[in-house]
């Protein structure tokens, strides 16, 4: 018999309600823009490739973590364990700018 897994198509929580607040923020507020510059300069700079394109097409286009496990050809809980990855590498180097 086999074993059925249940699985969510997205992320939820307080990390990912920080990244996407700062993400989807407006420009009005000076602290946010600096902020999602120095979000823009970790994810371009600091992600390996992959952990990059997963991130972009999540946070930016929106993509469900399904469709970017079928576009890059991997398993679904292979892109959430890259983007929690991702996610704490972010949430490290954020970290030391905030503090």
């Amino acid at each position: 018999m086999s074993r059925r897994e249940s699985y969510s198509d997205t992320f939820t929580g307080k990390a990912d309600e920080g990244i996407r607040a700062i993400l989807e923020g407006g420009d009005h507020e000076d602290g946010t823009r600096k902020l999602r510059k120095i979000l823009l300069n970790v994810i371009n700079n600091e992600l390996t490739p992959r952990q990059k394109e997963i991130i972009v097409l999540y946070y930016f286009k929106k993509t469900d973590i399904v469709t970017i496990g079928r576009q890059l050809g991997v398993t679904p809980q292979a892109v959430s364990a890259a983007m929690k990855r991702a996610r704490l590498k972010m949430y490290r180097i954020m970290k030391y700018y905030v503090s």
